[in-house]
């Protein structure tokens, strides 16, 4: 799996993406209460896609949000539907690399995880863009082992095989403090805090 790939693949879906993402409201607003995304809050959307979860953001009036993907399909989707918002900014970025000015409150990176091509690097630049205390999640709004079967067809050569919640935790405790993993019949999370 490289880059080039990833981002050819969801070149291609862009535009038929909505028609197959219909986020469950109870898990996604489980989720982002988890992830500590509340009024006034500044979010760092990784992986934003079509920008499915910008509406909860809205719902819950964060402050700001700031939007990326590698994909600049993907982008150019979410931009139609969300630029009229002032408090929503949209970027084709990587998540690997980019390092913003300010720092967020909370990063959320929902059903995208084992599209990332260097995990390592990604929590290293992902630590450089939260503040201390702020909170970082890992999500799925199904179960792991749905994901891995939902994965296994058109997706298998863009993406890796999800790891235990356990595991996941491990990967990410340089850099973040892990305090809540779930993983169930419901849905897949990891989450943690900055470390001062």
């Amino acid at each position: 799996m490289n880059k080039n790939e990833v981002i050819e693949f969801f070149d291609k879906r862009a535009e038929c993406w909505d028609n197959h993402s219909s986020p469950k409201a109870d898990v996604i607003d489980k989720i982002l209460s988890l992830a500590d995304v509340v009024e006034g809050s500044t979010v760092l959307d990784v992986a934003t896609g079509t920008g499915i979860l910008i509406p909860e953001y809205l719902k819950r009036n964060v402050k700001k949000c700031v939007a990326i993907d590698i994909s600049t399909k993907m982008v150019e989707a979410a931009k139609n539907k969300f630029s009229s918002y002032n408090n929503v900014e949209i970027l084709s970025a990587d998540a690997e690399k980019i390092i913003f000015e300010e720092k967020f409150d909370c990063i959320v990176i929902h059903n995208a995880f084992p599209h990332f091509v260097n995990v390592k690097e990604l929590f290293e630049t992902l630590s450089k863009n939260l503040k201390d205390g702020g909170r970082i999640t890992i999500a799925h709004s199904m179960s792991r082992n749905a994901l891995i079967k939902h994965h296994s067809g058109a997706a298998e050569s863009v993406s890796f095989i999800l790891p235990e919640a356990d595991e996941l935790a491990c990967m990410m405790e340089p850099y973040f403090d892990v305090d809540i993993k779930i993983s169930d019949d419901e849905m897949y999370l990891v989450s943690a805090k900055k470390q001062n």
